[in-house]
């Protein structure tokens, strides 16, 4: 059986704009770099009235870094998937070169590595 690089392609892109718009939620493109996210710091007064304010708004970031971080990983995974479709690349594995079974493809589309060597 043959898998359809079309249907995986477009099933790659659309998760690839979901993960940006959630990414935008919680992060900003960092203008140093822009292939790097950074977390959104929540608003913090020159001189806070409420201690409890300030933790909320600490708080607030640091999930804000944890959720981006992982939003990241998958978006630079789906991104790199798309990128080995336009070369040609796409479905090989990357530690022994054999071709990524069509299931493991199908459950995840931007699979690096067949099932001997996925993690």
């Amino acid at each position: 059986m043959t898998l359809d690089t079309k249907k995986l392609k477009a099933a790659l892109e659309e998760e690839q704009a979901k993960l940006e718009k959630e990414l935008q939620t919680v992060g900003r493109i960092n203008p140093r770099n822009p292939k790097d996210w950074e977390p959104v710091q929540g608003e913090i007064d020159a001189l806070p009235s409420d201690s409890n304010e300030v933790a909320d708004t600490i708080e607030e970031y640091e999930e804000n870094t944890a959720i981006l971080k992982e939003l990241e990983i998958r978006f630079n995974e789906v991104k790199e998937a798309l990128k080995k479709i336009e070369v040609g690349t796409y479905g090989t594995c990357e530690v022994c070169g054999a071709k990524i079974e069509d299931d493991r493809l199908t459950a995840n589309p931007a699979a690096k590595t067949c099932k001997v060597h996925m993690k």
